[in-house]
């Protein structure tokens, strides 16, 4: 799964055109580093309209445009690459909405429940993680506000995951983003069918695993701290979710 994770880039507008998307200026003001991400915390996505990437802010839990409200979105912070296409909360978004989910790293646990130790698991080099992810608006109907909301998908864990979860988030490839946000006029729902194969395992490789600060087992934790070497200190069990 992916439960936490960053997106410690300084500059929003160097992130901009470090993934080809056009960002807004009232949105500049809204952008900070973020060291510890939290399920419905505020983030940022990146979708193709007309042709033309967008970064923009959303939340992440995806609410769909039915729901009532909006307190199913911490339970599907995260879909299931196998079964996307099947499920009802996810099946319309998968057709028509993907995005990409920028980051440079996410957190899993290792340790017994009393003593939980985070790992930090990102590209070796500092580069930015692709998330695969889909998105929705949901109008609030109490306020008419209309909310962005997203879900990031998950698949079977790779070797290097494996030893700590069953799951991790889908990595996408930069030469396979054209491809997974395009969506065709016609046959939009073929298309997406053969997005399959997009939504594997990363390379082992691609990853490494840094074990980092128990800070990061609060979620009022979000500051550089979070990743500095693991030390000796004594660990809480982090707040689940």
């Amino acid at each position: 799964m992916c439960g936490r994770f960053t997106l410690t880039t300084r500059d929003f507008r160097q992130l901009a055109a470090a993934l080809d998307a056009e960002d807004a200026d009232d949105a500049f003001a809204l952008y900070r580093p973020r060291y510890n991400i939290a399920p419905t915390d505020p983030h940022w996505i990146v979708r193709e309209k007309q042709e033309r990437r967008e970064l923009l802010p959303a939340t992440w839990g995806l609410v769909n445009s039915w729901a009532p409200d909006a307190k199913g979105a911490a339970r599907q912070i995260n879909c299931r690459a196998e079964t996307a296409l099947r499920r009802p909360a996810f099946r319309d978004a998968f057709v028509r909405r993907r995005c990409v989910v920028p980051a440079d790293g996410f957190f899993e646990w290792t340790g017994s429940q009393q003593a939980r130790r985070p790992l930090w698991f990102h590209e070796p080099h500092g580069d930015l993680l692709l998330f695969a992810g889909l998105y929705e608006t949901w109008t609030d109907p109490a306020t008419a506000t209309r909310h962005r909301t997203f879900t990031i998908i998950t698949t079977g864990a790779n070797p290097l995951m494996a030893p700590v979860h069953d799951r991790m988030p889908v990595v996408l490839r930069p030469d396979d983003i054209a491809d997974w946000l395009h969506v065709p006029s016609r046959d939009a729902e073929a298309y997406a069918a053969r997005l399959a194969p997009l939504l594997r395992p990363p390379p082992e490789d691609l990853l490494v695993a840094t074990p980092v600060s128990a800070r990061v087992n609060s979620v009022k934790n979000d500051d550089p701290g979070c990743l500095a070497p693991a030390g000796d200190e004594p660990v809480a069990a982090p707040r689940l979710l």
